[in-house]
């Protein structure tokens, strides 16, 4: 994607772009005082998307360096990877292919977002295709293994672009988008599609888009959102947010891609890094970042892990409107306990003065 100017809207999931052809300017220069004045309450949340932010030593931006050889400055790839001046391939249409690209650089900062400019294409026709691709942050790099391309019980954070139902009893629709931390003790099942160790997740029609498809992850201070821009309409898409998350710093991004009995061609077109500047407390600095244990602090029972029809995943942080309603069905159940209560208690003293 050409240089972007935007900002992050929370609550709305839409992004203003400033890049040519397109309606909506970010803030820049020219924003009126009257707009800043109204974000400034939450300036420390918001991220413009401009050089300033952009960390280039931890983002894959074209022109490529390195093309034709094996190695390119700040970015490592293995296995069936094949990096061109208009894209990154991580696997042909072909069969039992596995590739990955990482960064060479841990990372180091605390909030962070990363947008990734990403295409799923290939011949297959509907569920004639797989497996997908996988966004990493974790604490190994360059570990080939079976969870697309890349090591299992791993640690760190992973976001799986999933395009091919392995459990033929499920009702999740794909493609299909998710999410999972792992501290090195779980195992990615392949055979239920990492239902049992996956957080949450989205429905996300990603699949042989004639236009650019992207997605963005966002983490600070806990919180945990996936987007996706799918629709060629310039906006982002709410997918997950999860709140409670911890991951250390020091880990590598990174991105992989394999292929089975089906295929895809799985590429990366950019992966740019952005800073979020957000302050925090003094006992949050005054934390080791790098010791800290992949986690997520709340806990759920496999048996939770159930589809409903739409593919969307119920099991999940109660978090917005499901608060709201949640907190809604309590107060109508107080008001109608106390309206009942109210009647008894009234009847029965109707009926204890008919013995006087």
């Amino acid at each position: 994607m050409a240089a972007e100017s935007w900002f992050w809207r929370w609550g709305w999931g839409r992004r203003c772009l400033g890049r040519p052809g397109l309606p909506g300017p970010g803030p820049g220069p020219t924003t009126p005082l009257l707009l800043l004045l109204l974000l400034g309450s939450v300036a420390a949340d918001i991220t413009d998307g401009n050089s300033e932010h952009l960390k280039r030593e931890h983002s894959l931006i074209k022109p490529y360096q390195g093309v034709g050889s094996s190695s390119m400055p700040l970015w490592d790839f293995q296995g069936s990877t094949m990096l061109t001046s208009q894209y990154v391939r991580l696997t042909p249409d072909e069969r039992s292919k596995e590739g990955s690209i990482w960064n060479h650089q841990p990372c180091f900062l605390k909030d962070w977002e990363m947008h990734v400019h990403f295409r799923v294409h290939g011949s297959g026709k509907k569920n004639l295709h797989g497996d997908g691709i996988a966004l990493w942050y974790t604490r190994d790099r360059l570990a080939p293994g079976p969870v697309f391309g890349s090591k299992d019980n791993f640690h760190g954070l992973a976001i799986f672009l999933d395009t091919y139902p392995n459990d033929e009893t499920t009702e999740r629709v794909f493609p299909y988008i998710s999410v999972m931390v792992n501290n090195g003790s779980l195992s990615y099942d392949h055979s239920k599609d990492g239902r049992w160790t996956e957080l949450a997740g989205c429905t996300a029609d990603f699949r042989n888009r004639d236009h650019d498809t992207f997605l963005a992850v966002r983490y600070s201070r806990g919180r945990l959102t996936v987007m996706t821009d799918l629709e060629d309409k310039n906006e982002w898409k709410n997918c997950i947010d999860i709140t409670g998350v911890r991951l250390p710093t020091g880990y590598y991004f990174g991105a992989s891609a394999g292929t089975g009995d089906l295929s895809d061609n799985h590429d990366i077109i950019s992966m740019k890094l952005f800073q979020l500047m957000v302050e925090h407390t003094p006992d949050e600095d005054n934390i080791d970042w790098t010791k800290i244990e992949p986690s997520v602090s709340f806990l759920k029972s496999p048996k939770d892990n159930v589809d409903d029809p739409t593919g969307n995943f119920r099991s999940g942080p109660l978090t917005g409107w499901r608060v709201f309603l949640l907190l809604l069905c309590a107060l109508l159940g107080i008001i109608v306990c106390a309206v009942v209560g109210a009647v008894v208690f009234q009847k029965r003293q109707e009926r204890n003065k008919r013995f006087y």
